[in-house]
């Protein structure tokens, strides 16, 4: 049987249940976010579609009208269960779009080209009842959440903010780096927005994975470091001559548990797309899995 793992308040009006689906990609498992306001209620990432854990949110709404249903991207472990969800209580589904949308020129055109991505769990079905983007106000319930852009994991991630918290889904996480898998995610467009969170203050990230991030300024300057030493990390191995993604991985990624190689493999394509397109390194053939890179 199902079990929901925890419920926890981890504020004023907010609690997170955290769903029974833990995975070396989900930690210990994904984090829906309740928050609740002086007249209704607001689901951040509802999270698998696991018939215990609708449950815990019903419970957990009980005797307050839930009146949106919010989705971070449309990763199956986020957004399956938003349909059972909104069936059950009537409130709307909002996302930035379809799966696909939002990508950049440069990924659509490699997706039309062939690629595909590495099998990390689209939620291809997700469509929400509301469009949303970046930049607007949505009031549910007495609450006002602020719409971040923040593509990079997937094209069409979304964060929310609410004062000084930010519910950040997979974009920032404590407990691990964000999968970057192209064509639907984007090294480019990931580190613009790590530095566009930069930009302000914040409190606090409530990540959709893993505890909550009490210092997102040191946070945020470890992953933007982190990825910029990645990459320095693969124009050195290229010193050596060319080289696939998979090759490269091997020698970068000396410390990871086989069962994480394969998401590691992806992070490496996603850099050297980027650093193809900062004309750093060139390929003989089209962009791909396979394609060997190497320095200019």
């Amino acid at each position: 049987m199902q079990m929901i793992s925890a419920v926890t308040q981890v504020g004023q009006g907010i609690t997170c249940l955290q769903a029974a689906n833990p995975s070396p990609m989900t930690a210990s498992g994904t984090n829906t976010y309740l928050v609740q306001g002086p007249t209704g209620a607001v689901v951040i990432d509802p999270g698998p579609d696991l018939d215990d854990h609708l449950h815990a949110i019903l419970a957990a709404c009980a005797g307050q009208q839930l009146e949106a249903i919010l989705v971070t991207h449309a990763h199956l472990d986020h957004s399956a269960l938003a349909p059972r969800l909104a069936a059950r209580t009537g409130a709307p589904v909002l996302g930035f779009g379809r799966v696909t949308e939002g990508r950049s020129a440069r990924m659509q055109a490699l997706a039309e080209a062939g690629l595909t991505d590495g099998g990390e769990g689209l939620d291809h079905g997700f469509v929400p009842d509301i469009r949303i983007e970046g930049g607007q106000i949505l009031c549910f319930g007495g609450l006002q959440l602020e719409v971040l852009a923040t593509p990079g994991h997937l094209s069409g991630h979304l964060s929310f903010a609410t004062d000084a918290t930010v519910f950040t889904g997979d974009h920032v996480m404590g407990w691990s780096t964000s999968l970057i898998s192209p064509p639907e995610g984007d090294m480019a467009t990931y580190m613009a927005s790590l530095r566009s969170l930069q930009g302000r203050h914040w409190h606090r990230f409530l990540p959709g994975h893993g505890p909550e991030i009490s210092a997102p300024a040191v946070r945020l300057r470890e992953l933007i470091a982190h990825r910029e030493a990645r990459e320095a990390a693969v124009l050195t191995a290229l010193r050596n001559g060319p080289a696939s993604p998979k090759t490269l991985t091997a020698k970068i990624y000396t410390q990871t548990p086989p069962a994480l190689l394969a998401a590691a493999e992806r992070n490496i394509l996603a850099h050297l797309i980027d650093l193809h397109d900062r004309n750093q390194v060139i390929t003989r053939t089209p962009l791909g899995p396979q394609t060997l890179f190497e320095l200019i």
